[in-house]
């Protein structure tokens, strides 16, 4: 009955327009979303529109503050050298500070905290410190080479402030050898003073890297003009259908909403979006109701600190709410593998066991360690944290870029992992944890 009910819930998403003509919609009417941004309302207003027409019982709004930072006019960014002027493409780092006019100073290059650390106070006084790791091509998971190169992004402006620098380069965090910036989140510390942050395209990286090999004592100048506005009211957006049985018991399937203000934001995160509605969708058109009850939650901000996220699980746990299992899906929207589960022994050998009606779909493996930033703040509170694993050699070659657009993206990938989440929701639901 099961294998029966599943095999039909791909056959519709496989067969189905919808999610594409909403993928199209999200990225090409509305585009890059950034929390704060009038373009995140319209995707609110949207998606609430998109789930009112699924019709499930209940459609609601869920209030949270987000950060409004604006990127502002294009950067402007070049090196002195040999009497040469040559162009560096950059984008600044969302949450940086601006440069305030054109920033020039020489520049140190490194590529781990150790030679960071090895450096003076005096050699880097007023000086924009260079973060040149590369992610590691000898990853066969990119994920993982993408870890291991995230720190310079994260924590570099503070570790660099600290030390008298007035400002950082980031190479962007990609495999791809082009030359688009890669933006992300850049984190200041209250105790150091801020400096202006950008990403630095690959070929740029190389070039910048060459020249100071050459040349150490090259004038590198930045222009930002990025600033941080005060908080906006903005909203999750949740879709329910209550449960016939066990009401009380939920499980949960989300995205997020917003994306970073370069690109489509397609596959970070619009194919998960698009997922989100299918599922709710085909849930809500089943001919027998769901046991349990569940939400369909579209997120915002996962970008600069998952609020959203923190706004649902603040709520969940003031009801005394029971989760049994919160699903989301941001691993690009390709080729579907499987689940990253989080939970106890017990409930990851049940969710194994199922995995079994997924296998002829290719989709039946199960990982450990989920990835779902937007889960993290219903740690405590459900007995499952899933993520939708996908195949993630393409995922760093546009993540966080104007490369992020719909044409790289495979809509047949996209509805495979749709019907994924929509076959482990349906038995979850049925079965409970």
């Amino acid at each position: 009955m099961d294998s029966i009910e599943i095999r039909k819930i791909f056959e519709q998403a496989l067969t189905g327009e919808g999610l594409d003509n909403d993928l199209l919609y999200l990225t090409k009417k509305i585009g890059a979303r950034i929390s704060g941004s009038v373009n995140a309302q319209r995707a609110v207003n949207w998606a609430r529109k998109r789930m009112l027409e699924i019709a499930p019982d209940t459609v609601y709004l869920q209030e949270v503050a987000v950060p409004h930072w604006e990127r502002g006019a294009k950067e402007k960014s070049f090196i002195r050298t040999s009497g040469q002027q040559i162009a560096m493409n950059v984008c600044a780092l969302g949450g940086s500070i601006a440069t305030h006019g054109l920033l020039h100073a020489k520049v140190i290059e490194v590529k781990n905290w150790a030679q960071l650390a090895s450096l003076s106070d005096r050699e880097l006084k007023g000086k924009i410190v260079f973060f040149n790791r590369a992610m590691d091509p000898r990853e066969i998971e990119t994920y993982q080479a993408y870890l291991g190169a995230v720190d310079q992004r994260s924590k570099g402006a503070i570790e660099a402030g600290k030390r008298g620098a007035i400002g950082v380069l980031v190479r962007s965090l990609t495999l791809k050898e082009d030359d688009v910036p890669h933006t992300g989140a850049v984190t200041y510390d209250i105790n150091t003073k801020k400096i202006p942050a950008a990403a630095i395209g690959i070929k740029s990286a190389n070039l910048l890297s060459a020249a100071l090999a050459k040349d150490p004592n090259l004038i590198y100048s930045l222009k930002m003009e990025c600033k941080q506005l005060p908080d906006e009211k903005s909203y999750n957006v949740i879709g329910e259908l209550r449960g016939t049985t066990f009401p009380n018991e939920y499980v949960t399937v989300g995205a997020h909403l917003d994306s970073w203000d370069l690109g489509e934001g397609a596959a970070d995160d619009g194919t998960g979006v698009v997922q989100v509605l299918e599922v709710l969708q085909t849930l809500t058109n089943m001919e027998k109701r769901p046991e349990r009850s569940f939400r369909a939650i579209l997120y915002m901000n996962e970008e600069s600190g998952a609020h959203g996220a923190v706004q649902y699980a603040k709520e969940a746990r003031e009801k005394n709410e029971m989760h049994l299992a919160v699903l989301e899906s941001d691993a690009g929207g390709f080729t579907p593998r499987g689940f990253r589960v989080d939970g106890s022994l017990a409930v990851v050998r049940q969710i194994k066991k199922w995995m079994e009606f997924l296998v002829p779909y290719k989709t039946g493996e199960i990982f450990p360690n989920q990835r779902g930033i937007d889960l993290l703040p219903m740690k405590e509170l459900s007995k499952a944290l899933i993520s939708l694993e996908c195949d993630d050699q393409r995922f760093f070659d546009i993540h966080h870029s104007l490369a992020d657009t719909y044409d790289k993206l495979n809509i047949r990938e996209v509805k495979l992992g749709a019907a994924s989440m929509t076959s482990l929701s349906y038995l979850i639901l049925k079965y409970g944890l």
